[in-house]
C-alpha cells in the first residue's frame, strides 16, 4: 500500500491542487467517510465530517511534506474532527441510531449470504458500543489492516498501549458478544 501511494505521490506532484484532492477524494473518500460514521454513528454527520476532512485537506495541501502518507495524514484530521464533535455539546444531545455498514462478502446462496449479514451486523454493532478508545483500535486493526506501527503515529500512542488496548477491546468484544446467536 506504502508503495503504491509512493508511486502515486511521484504522479502528483506535476498535478494541479484540484487534481490532486479529487485524486484523494476518489482514493480515500469512502475510507474517511467510514471511519467518521464509527466515531459518530450517523451516516449524514460522517459525511458532514468527510467533507470537512477534505476542505482542510485543500487548503493545507501546499504544506503536506510527505512525512506521513496521504492516508495517514488524512486519517489522523479525520480522528481529530471526530473527537473534536464527540466532545461538542450538539453531539453529546443527539441520539445515535445507526450503525456502519458490513463490507462485501464473496458469493454466497441468498440464505448464508443474509446469515452473514447478520453476523457482520450483529457484530459491527457491538465493536460501536465499545468505547471510543477501544473502539478505533478495532477499527483501525482488523477493518483499516494497519499495522501496531501505523497506529501508533495515527493516535499519537505507543505501541505496547495499542497492544494493550486491542487485548483489551478483544475481550470487551468477546463479553458483548456471548450469548448472542451467531451464524457462522
Amino acid at each position: 500500500m506504502i508503495e503504491r501511494e509512493s508511486k502515486q505521490v511521484e504522479i502528483n506532484l506535476d498535478r494541479s491542487k484540484e487534481e490532486k484532492l479529487e485524486w484523494l477524494m476518489n482514493e480515500y473518500g469512502q475510507k474517511i467517510t467510514r471511519l467518521a460514521f464509527t466515531y459518530t454513528r450517523q451516516k449524514e454527520l460522517s459525511e458532514d465530517i468527510a467533507q470537512e476532512v477534505f476542505i482542510r485537506c485543500f487548503e493545507h495541501l501546499d504544506n503536506f511534506r510527505h512525512e506521513s502518507t496521504y492516508k495517514t495524514w488524512l486519517y489522523r484530521i479525520t480522528v481529530n474532527l471526530c473527537k473534536d464533535k464527540l466532545r461538542s455539546w450538539s453531539f453529546k444531545n443527539i441520539v445515535l441510531a445507526e450503525f456502519f455498514s458490513t463490507s462485501k462478502s464473496t458469493e454466497k446462496t441468498p440464505e448464508i449470504e443474509v446469515l452473514y449479514l447478520e453476523d457482520k451486523r450483529l457484530i459491527s454493532k457491538k465493536i460501536l458500543s465499545l468505547p471510543v478508545k477501544y473502539r478505533e483500535i478495532i477499527i483501525f486493526y482488523y477493518y483499516e489492516e494497519m499495522s501496531y506501527n501505523e497506529i501508533s503515529g495515527l493516535l499519537n500512542l505507543s505501541i505496547q498501549t495499542i497492544k494493550s488496548r486491542l487485548h483489551k477491546a478483544r475481550q470487551l468484544l468477546k463479553k458483548a458478544l456471548e450469548g448472542s446467536k451467531l451464524n457462522g
